[in-house]
């Protein structure tokens, strides 16, 4: 059997996916199954052997247009899928593998694409399966009958190579980052929009902080377009930081964020990937609801204050943004310090 799935588009859904597609691997041990997803999102997926094949999908490049997903709906038919299974919900999904005549083809039916599914799956209700975002794409399995139940993992792990962590750490020490010191990586980018973000003048102080009780290597990460932010925290930092915003791409990131200690950022992608790898997360969370998209790990310390209009979900805030304002540098240190203090521990 040859298995198509057309992976989410944000890096964060992408790892909460991970459990859906770890169990259609499980389901189909001996399937040829391919990814279809947007290049970075490859890249998260890339050493996961949850797949034979990844495909990369660039509707901005390659695959722009409707010449471009033409091309690669004509690339796709050639291989002759038998199952395709969208856990995107765009109406594009739909049409691709119906347009690449994959005769069967599973997922939910939304955005008006039933027409092109072979199985349009009802949408869940909230109340039909629990909040987070992992029982979502689970539960698609299960209504489609490749499931029995939803099972509730408490770590979405990547895995990330020897080779690639050492190649990691050589990274990181050239760039400044002392061995045997504990390391707080920095996620204060969102690309989800800005409301997701606390202030930087806050992370600027919560670092401060954390800083001189500990003598911590700081590192930021983010991308280009969050050089701005990066470089409002550093102006007000006492000790320079590891400015590694706009350096590294997605696929350094699983590696990069492994040889590090604890992750200190807003609710994004980097927090998912921080979390995955097996770093203690402090998390920032305002406009958005960590019951729906908190990461899956135990090693998590969310911080929140919960005003009348939140979560609004919004990017952008219309008003004073106040969710993330009255997150106070108290807090987060307060969060943060038990993990620190664990790692100081673990490194003694």
């Amino acid at each position: 059997m040859k298995i198509l799935i057309r992976a989410t588009n944000w890096v964060g859904d992408a790892i909460m996916a991970l459990p859906a597609i770890r169990a259609v691997r499980q389901r189909f041990p001996d399937a040829q199954i391919a990814i279809v997803a947007r290049p970075y999102v490859a890249d998260i997926y890339r050493d996961q052997e949850v797949c034979n094949q990844l495909i990369p999908y660039e509707p901005n490049g390659l695959h722009a247009g409707l010449s471009g997903r033409e091309r690669l709906s004509a690339e796709i038919r050639a291989q002759k899928f038998d199952l395709a299974l969208l856990l995107q919900n765009a109406f594009d999904a739909a049409w691709l593998a119906w347009r690449a005549k994959i005769p069967e083809r599973i997922g939910y039916a939304r955005d008006g694409r039933s027409f092109f599914l072979t199985k349009a799956i009802p949408d869940p209700t909230p109340t039909e399966i629990p909040a987070h975002e992992k029982f979502y794409y689970l539960e698609l399995l299960r209504r489609a009958g490749w499931l029995n139940s939803l099972s509730d993992e408490t770590f979405i792990d990547l895995k990330v190579s020897k080779e690639k962590r050492r190649s990691a750490e050589r990274f990181l020490e050239k760039a400044g980052a002392l061995s045997g010191t504990p390391r707080i990586a920095i996620g204060a980018g969102a690309s989800y929009g800005s409301a997701k973000c606390w202030p930087s003048s806050r992370f600027a102080e919560a670092v401060n902080r954390l800083q001189s009780e500990t003598a911590a290597n700081v590192i930021l990460f983010g991308t280009a377009a969050e050089a701005s932010v990066s470089a409002a925290i550093s102006a007000e930092l006492r000790t320079s930081p590891i400015d590694l915003t706009g350096k590294t791409a997605i696929a350094d990131l699983p590696a990069l964020l492994s040889q590090c200690h604890l992750f200190i950022g807003n609710d994004s992608g980097a927090m998912h990937v921080a979390a995955a790898v097996g770093l203690p997360v402090v998390v920032v969370f305002g406009p958005t609801d960590p019951l729906g998209t908190a990461p899956v790990t135990p090693r998590c310390s969310i911080v929140k204050q919960k005003p009348y209009c939140s979560p609004c979900f919004l990017r952008r805030c219309p008003t004073d943004h106040r969710c993330m304002t009255m997150v106070t540098a108290d807090m987060v240190e307060a969060a943060a310090k038990p993990w620190l203090t664990s790692i100081q521990v673990q490194r003694a």
